[in-house]
């Protein structure tokens, strides 16, 4: 059984349960001996897919990350107006969050306690900071107020956006409002930063 268990173990299946039991316990709770007790498989089976739980943490962020900066290279992240970019940015960062909820949910609890934490820390001030320029561009071509500090805000979109992963749970068939969750994000978001007279 065991046997038949280390045969189809994939390196995606193994990244999913590891991704899950570091929520659980957290990065740093999490032993070797913890991740092959839930995936079921010997921890020199899960040696041969990876060199060690870092390497999953990596693997896991990375999937995070990977689809927060896709997002900067989309046509609706390129074009257009500042504020319709930063805009189709926030809606598209709350999609991502939703479809991978519990990468999302990891890279925002890192601490950076390791080389491959603090890597991913810096990666999400590089996006935060991508974002940033554009609410500064915004601003900048009259659509935002001038008078809300960029740096606040940016924080304050981010914390709304990224309290979703302590709520969020994907449900067979979705729940009630979420199709317009994002829409819902960026009407909140947007509507008290627009400058009067803006679009």
């Amino acid at each position: 059984m065991t046997t038949a268990k280390r045969d189809t173990y994939t390196p995606e299946t193994l990244l999913t349960v590891a991704v899950r039991v570091f929520n659980e316990r957290g990065y740093d709770g999490t032993s070797m001996e913890h991740l092959s007790r839930a995936a079921g498989i010997s921890k020199s089976s899960i040696y041969h897919h990876v060199a060690g739980k870092e390497e999953l943490l990596r693997l896991a962020v990375s999937r995070a990350l990977d689809g927060l900066f896709a997002i900067l290279d989309e046509p609706g992240a390129q074009r257009g107006r500042a504020v319709e970019r930063v805009e189709y940015v926030t809606r598209r960062t709350v999609d991502v969050l939703m479809e991978e909820v519990p990468y999302v949910t990891l890279l925002l609890r890192v601490r950076g306690n390791t080389k491959t934490e603090r890597w991913a820390l810096e990666r999400r001030r590089e996006f935060d900071q991508r974002v940033a320029e554009l609410l500064q561009g915004a601003v900048a071509e009259g659509d935002l107020r001038a008078d809300v500090d960029i740096r606040l805000a940016t924080r304050l979109l981010f914390g709304m956006v990224n309290s979703l992963v302590e709520w969020y749970r994907p449900q067979p068939g979705g729940f009630p409002g979420e199709e317009q969750l994002a829409d819902t994000v960026v009407k909140l978001a947007f509507e008290g930063m627009r400058a009067s007279g803006a679009r």
